[in-house]
């Protein structure tokens, strides 16, 4: 990162500044973690003690923050404090410089097409006529089946496999180890009992800005597309069974695993290990809570749920208050059945 002053940070954020403007940072860090030359954040309030020994000489807060004792650093207030963070991050990987070219060891079919400013790594494998757009980069060892298109400004780190046909499209990352257009489980029982495997023909539709991690797999549709609409952010370690369908804006959190044919509304929230099952509708604006376990439809958006099987998080909340009574409640039951023994017998 360069040297900027505390003045010009506050000028390319629209904010500003209290204390030292001309003091100079270099570096970002952890407010818990701050050192000398460094810019930091405030945006949670559970880490507000920090900034009255963070040893940072910059301090992002929000406008509304009041301090309750002296502060050393210099504040510079903005309308929010993680979206300028946000947005000084953007401008330091823009900084980044930028690779460009095609490796020797790469190997790209004749009937291949791409764009300006492409960057193809090591041991990249491009099939037939796979189209690559301007600005795209390609780490080593990524993987692109025949008819693979790529849109602009897209970003595939290592290892990243890409089935036939599959589209990504523009400003989309792939993260490294993702899989996508990988078979759908879909097996056929005999009459011997015996499975037989259905040929999964389709492809999976990565819409633009849609974000994979590390290690996910998104399954191919047995007919048509598995589609991930436009700014979709999916973490590590999730598995989108085939002919899903997951609506724009939503963010699932790593572990989540959501069976076929399920459509998942715009603006969803699923937390860490949420399990979905198959054919079902999810409204736009659900929210839902760590490991809870979605076995019907969701008709009403914009609610909150939790547990197994997913229900209101009030009513969550309420049972798992009653949950931990229950060991009293079980032995008072068993001293009245006790008491009601006792008086038959006189």
């Amino acid at each position: 990162m360069m040297t900027f002053t505390a003045q010009q940070i506050a000028d390319f954020l629209q904010g500003e500044v209290v204390g030292n403007k001309d003091i100079t940072v270099s570096e970002l860090s952890k407010i818990e973690e701050g050192r000398p030359g460094t810019l930091t954040f405030l945006s949670n309030p559970k880490y507000t003690h920090f900034i009255y020994t963070t040893q940072a000489d910059a301090v992002l807060v929000d406008r509304t923050f009041v301090p309750e004792q002296p502060i050393s650093a210099t504040l510079i207030k903005v309308d929010s404090a993680y979206q300028a963070l946000a947005k000084l991050l953007t401008l330091v990987d823009s900084m980044k410089p930028k690779k460009t070219g095609v490796h020797e060891t790469a190997v790209v079919s004749e009937s291949a097409q791409w764009g300006d400013n492409v960057y193809l790594g090591a041991y990249v494998v491009v099939g037939n006529n796979v189209k690559i757009g301007n600005n795209v980069k390609i780490y080593p060892h990524v993987f692109l089946d025949d008819g693979v298109v790529v849109g602009d400004d897209s970003v595939l780190y290592s290892h990243v496999s890409v089935y036939e046909n599959c589209v990504i499209g523009k400003r989309c990352i792939v993260h490294s180890g993702a899989v996508l257009g990988a078979d759908g489980f879909g097996f056929a029982p005999d009459e011997q009992g015996r499975y037989n495997k259905i040929p999964q023909i389709g492809n999976v539709v990565l819409e633009d800005d849609v974000e994979v991690g590390a290690n996910t797999t998104i399954d191919c549709a047995t007919m048509g597309s598995t589609v991930i609409h436009r700014g979709v952010k999916i973490d590590n370690l999730i598995q989108v069974a085939h002919n899903v369908e997951i609506g724009e804006d939503s963010a699932l959190a790593a572990q989540t695993g959501i069976a076929g044919s399920t459509k998942i509304g715009k603006r969803c929230v699923l937390a860490g290990q949420v399990g979905v099952a198959g054919h079902l509708n999810i409204a736009d604006g659900s929210i839902f809570g760590a490991q809870t376990g979605v076995s019907s439809h969701i008709k009403e958006g914009g609610q909150i749920w939790q547990g197994y099987p997913a229900m209101p998080v009030g009513t969550f909340r309420r049972l798992s208050v009653i949950q931990k009574q229950l060991p009293d409640l079980q032995r008072k039951i068993y001293e009245l059945e006790r008491q009601i023994e006792a008086m038959k017998t006189k």
